[in-house]
């Protein structure tokens, strides 16, 4: 496991889930969040992550499965790293399933973050593996049946005290952010706008989002990104499109995220331009 590897790509039946394998040694995701569900099954190694104000580890064999919108990072846990297949299931896709298997409507949610010795762990590993294939069929079929295992196995109705409901300054500060990606208002002059102090806006931000104002701003920078590539732009338009300095801050920053450059990314989901 001395080299590192990363492959993304979109699944081949459904649009809506993206798929991963990775083998990483010295690389780090940051602090971010998925709008989705994020399902890895660890292949070798030990990945370590905080999620939640606590540590985890993920050990061979088992699975980590993380809710939409929760900040996480992930790191080597052992000296030769860690490689793992991980699906991106969106919001719908997870919904649409468990409404299937009769559940109540609502997202559903999984108290448990890693998950040893699972019989869902086989099922991810079949899906991601037909996935890889391109067999469309297949892939969907497999798909449906490791959430649903997952579901089934592990799913739990949502906590009432799940999440926490933006105050209107918060409300407020994250729309100005999502407005001005390019031209930021400074930490003094956002608070100032929605009607608070600099640092009761961080803390009251931090507290709802889980990220402070500056690293939420990237983390927008870096979803609007992947739409951007999605449609073909070249990485360096769309590092001018999303208020990062050049292409190398935005190549830093979305490595971090999503754990491939963009031009890899793009390349993967046959969005490149000829």
């Amino acid at each position: 496991m001395s080299q590192e590897v990363a492959h993304y790509w979109r699944h081949p039946a459904q649009p809506d889930v993206d798929l991963l394998r990775a083998r990483y040694v010295t690389h780090r995701f940051g602090r971010h969040t998925h709008d989705g569900y994020v399902v890895a099954l660890i292949e070798a190694g030990v990945e370590a992550f905080e999620h939640a104000g606590s540590t985890e580890r993920a050990p061979e064999g088992a699975l980590i499965v993380v809710n939409p919108d929760v900040v996480h990072t992930g790191y080597a846990g052992a000296p030769e790293g860690w490689a793992y297949r991980v699906l991106y299931p969106a919001v719908d896709v997870v919904a649409d399933v468990a409404a299937e298997l009769g559940a109540r409507a609502g997202t559903p949610y999984f108290p448990e973050t890693v998950i040893e010795r699972t019989p869902a762990a086989a099922l991810v590993r079949a899906a991601h593996r037909a996935g890889e294939g391109g067999d469309a069929l297949a892939a969907s079929s497999l798909l449906r049946t490791a959430l649903g295992a997952l579901l089934r196995h592990h799913a739990r109705d949502m906590p009432a005290e799940y999440g926490t409901a933006l105050s209107p300054s918060v409300r407020a500060a994250r729309d100005i952010l999502h407005d001005r990606l390019v031209d930021p208002p400074t930490l003094e002059e956002l608070a100032e706008t929605v009607g608070t102090r600099p640092f009761r806006l961080i803390r009251a931000f931090r507290a709802a989002t889980g990220l402070p104002p500056h690293a939420y701003l990237n983390q927008v920078r870096v979803r609007r990104a992947r739409g951007l590539l999605d449609r073909g732009l070249r990485p360096a338009e769309v590092a001018a499109r999303t208020g990062f300095a050049d292409q190398a801050h935005l190549t830093r920053h979305f490595k971090r995220v999503v754990g491939v450059p963009p031009g890899a990314y793009q390349h993967a989901r046959g969005a490149a331009r000829s």
